[in-house]
């Protein structure tokens, strides 16, 4: 069963992707080069791969799983707000390279607009060998995040997983994940590297970036002759959903103050997936993702809040 087509039924929605430690440091004036800028800065766990795999769980996915690679320096920590977060984590430790790191500058102001330094570090690392076969047991719905195409051996580790789910019959989603990578990369390299995909999930900049359509409907149309379903998220304005050429529906994002946009499309992946592991057609499970968006902006991060501490 295909996820474009119909939800993928009881079972496990494995994500493998990004873990990476976040130092999110939101700044109200603008920032003053050669000086000094007032600014309130938090370190949270991160990762666009670990962020959807949190928020899925958060929104009632009963069975979440997650693949990455880590640093020793900080896998313990990693480990432990995944588990609380009710993620099932198989992450493996790399002895050379330290945990991935980036900094999210936010701007204070209305927007609560981001802007990302990214240093993958054992993120980018993530190779075939880290992959098992029985990390698809008991799967419904394999998610894997763009971070994992932008760089080898990530699309190597991607291939695999890729062909081992076609193979059992599992549905793929993937989220691109990074307008900025995937200009680096190419799109025709990426579209490519992700064929098969049973759903897309781009943002507007990466749709456009994709097709060379700045227009959200006709970039998702244009997609959606490639891939069995295309899910634009538009931010504020909401999402779109598009099959066949066709774009379906339109759905409004709820009105919100926006503190900090890090790892809202995260969150709207990540509840569009449980959504549909729970039974949803594609326009309540993107009504789903909206919500989950709308909520994340009033966090700082790209997490839920946490289950034990509630924030």
């Amino acid at each position: 069963m295909r996820a474009g087509d119909a939800a993928a039924g009881p079972g496990a929605l494995l994500v493998v992707g990004d873990v990476v430690t976040d130092i999110v440091a939101r700044h109200r004036t603008p920032l003053a080069p050669g000086t000094d800028t007032v600014a309130a800065i938090r370190t949270v766990p991160g990762g666009a791969g670990a962020n959807v795999a949190c928020w899925a769980a958060y929104r009632g996915c009963p069975d979440v799983r997650l693949v990455g690679r880590v640093g020793a320096d900080s896998a313990a920590w990693h480990e432990a707000a995944l588990t609380r977060a009710g993620v099932r984590s198989r992450l493996v430790v790399d002895a050379q390279a330290p945990t991935g790191a980036v900094i999210c500058l936010v701007d204070g102001s209305a927007a609560a607009e981001r802007t990302f330094l990214t240093d993958s570090g054992a993120a980018l690392r993530l190779s075939p060998a880290d992959w098992s076969p029985r990390d698809l047991d008991g799967v419904a719905l394999l998610h894997l995040s763009g971070h994992l195409f932008f760089a080898e051996p990530g699309r190597a580790a991607a291939r695999t997983a890729l062909s081992a789910a076609h193979a059992r019959g599992v549905p793929v989603s993937v989220d691109p994940a990074s307008a900025g990578f995937l200009a680096e990369t190419g799109p025709e390299r990426f579209l490519s590297a992700v064929d098969g995909v049973a759903v897309l999930l781009p943002s507007l900049d990466e749709a456009e970036l994709l097709t060379g359509l700045p227009d959200p409907a006709d970039a998702a149309s244009k997609l959606s002759h490639r891939f069995p379903a295309v899910v634009v998220k538009l931010g504020a304005e909401g999402a779109l959903v598009a099959r066949n050429g066709e774009v379906l529906r339109r759905v409004p994002a709820p009105p919100v103050r926006a503190r900090d946009t890090t790892g809202a499309g995260d969150a709207f992946t990540g509840a569009f997936l449980a959504a549909r592991l729970a039974g949803a057609g594609l326009g309540e499970a993107v009504a789903e993702g909206c919500d989950a968006g709308a909520r994340a902006v009033r966090l700082t991060g790209g997490r839920p809040p946490d289950r034990a501490t509630g924030t």
